[in-house]
């Protein structure tokens, strides 16, 4: 058999091998994959800031205030818009640190689509409560990670 057969083949099965082992990983809930994941998304939450929010983008970012340290924080998210607010997936918990401050201040500002969106009442609700509200590829994207909460938040204008 020839190596430039074997070799493709390989890194096919390697590269299926950790896309499994990922999906398997967030499906459990994995605290060492999730603060890899974290990490990783902090190193680089600065570039998805590029685009999040601006008109156009699918991206939004959450503007919130930290619990103990009062600084104002930039979080990017993909919020899906709903007649009364917006719903957040939350596919590493509602333990987030982002989560845990608009939790606590009980508001928020989404800026989504080129606009601020000053947002109150957030509550963590189960998939049943937000399914008819979210489009058809959220739902896939709960399924294959198992989400299992979601962040709703009203407008307050």
């Amino acid at each position: 058999m020839r190596l430039s057969r074997v070799i493709p083949g390989l890194l096919a099965v390697g590269v299926a091998g950790a896309g499994a082992a990922f999906v398997v990983g967030m499906r459990n809930k994995s605290p060492w994959l999730q603060d890899r994941i974290r990490a990783f998304s902090k190193r680089f939450a600065s570039e998805a800031l590029k685009t999040a929010g601006m008109e156009g983008a699918t991206n939004g970012v959450v503007l919130h205030v930290g619990r103990a340290s009062g600084r104002e924080y930039a979080t990017p998210v993909t919020p899906f818009p709903t007649p009364d607010g917006f719903v957040i997936n939350l596919p590493y918990t509602s333990k987030v640190d982002w989560a845990q401050n608009v939790l606590a201040a009980n508001s928020a500002t989404i800026v989504y689509d080129g606009v601020d969106h000053r947002v109150t009442d957030p509550r963590v609700v189960p998939y049943a409560e937000v399914a008819p509200l979210l489009p058809k590829a959220a739902g896939v994207f709960r399924a294959v990670f198992d989400v299992q909460e979601f962040l709703r938040v009203t407008n307050v204008d």
